[in-house]
């Protein structure tokens, strides 16, 4: 059933030019050397201090490590952060 959907999805995508983060409701993240980055299609900050940020995906977790971080600006489904970034690591 999984490889149906999975297919499913795919071709959707393809048929319909759609970009696949869209589809199967991955984040996206947008980064800028290691100061700023942009994260969209995350479900709610889990955990936030200036040295952790860990969100809710959809399937997992996203925690971002690093000093300073800052959260710039915050909405339903994107976040901007800035700060010096050391490391990003998807959990399950």
């Amino acid at each position: 059933m999984r490889h149906l959907k999975r297919k499913f999805h795919k071709l959707t995508a393809e048929l319909l030019d759609m970009p696949q983060d869209v589809v199967y409701d991955l984040p996206r993240l947008t980064m800028i050397g290691d100061r700023q980055l942009y994260i969209e299609n995350h479900r709610g900050v889990v955990h936030f201090s200036s040295d952790r940020l860990r969100l809710a995906l959809s399937k997992g977790e996203l925690e971002v490590t690093g000093s300073s971080l800052v959260i710039r600006t915050i909405w339903t489904e994107e976040v901007f952060i800035e700060g010096v970034i050391t490391n990003i690591q998807l959990l399950p």
